[in-house]
């Protein structure tokens, strides 16, 4: 590993363990630091989970009543965003398991969420009305797709999170979160086929 590297992953390193710290403290300024950090990524995740703006920003809210109450339990070995997104995962859970005990095994969602593609430079009208159909299409698709598939695709591809992480995230063996990874891409192929064309 270079020395560029090794800073990098040094401060990293202490920067979650100043977090921890300040949680352990409750530090307000902190909070508002790490909500303001996160709280885009966040809101996406949840809202790409459970279908719907509105249920995704009580979990949201519910998410960081978690961090404020429980904010001793983060010991800073791992990347913040891990264990927040592990929160609002298992709030997620939660609420599943309350409402349909009976259908915990299917994470099936039918409502459909947007799937935003980030647009790179300055596009040209031609690219962007490409970039939107190919949106649409993509949106369409994911809205077929089983929750623990669209939830892994989003953790990967829109979080850039790693394998390891989105094992942590989800409770799911590193097995698992791969192949549900690829199963929503194959899921999602025919689709993509038809954006690109």
């Amino acid at each position: 590993m270079n020395t560029t590297a090794c800073y990098f992953v040094s401060a990293m390193a202490d920067e979650n363990i100043e977090i921890a710290r300040g949680l352990r403290r409750h530090d307000p300024d902190l909070l508002d630091h790490l909500i303001e950090k996160y709280q885009h990524r966040l809101l996406r995740y949840l809202v790409y989970l459970t279908g719907r703006r509105e249920v995704a920003e009580d979990f949201f809210q519910e998410t960081w009543i978690r961090v404020l109450e429980r904010g001793h339990q983060y010991d800073g070995r791992h990347e913040f965003s891990t264990w927040l997104f592990t929160i609002a995962h298992n709030l997620f859970l939660d609420d599943l398991r309350r409402r349909q005990p009976a259908k915990l095994g299917s994470l099936t969602d039918d409502d459909g969420v947007p799937f935003d593609i980030p647009a790179v430079g300055q596009p040209s009208g031609l690219d962007v009305t490409i970039q939107r159909e190919q949106s649409e299409q993509i949106s369409a698709a994911m809205q077929h797709l089983a929750a623990e598939y669209r939830e892994a695709l989003v953790l990967r591809f829109q979080e850039e999170m790693s394998i390891g992480e989105i094992s942590k995230v989800t409770g799911a063996p590193v097995g698992t979160v791969k192949s549900r990874i690829y199963r929503g891409l194959s899921a999602l192929e025919p689709w993509l086929k038809g954006a690109c064309l």
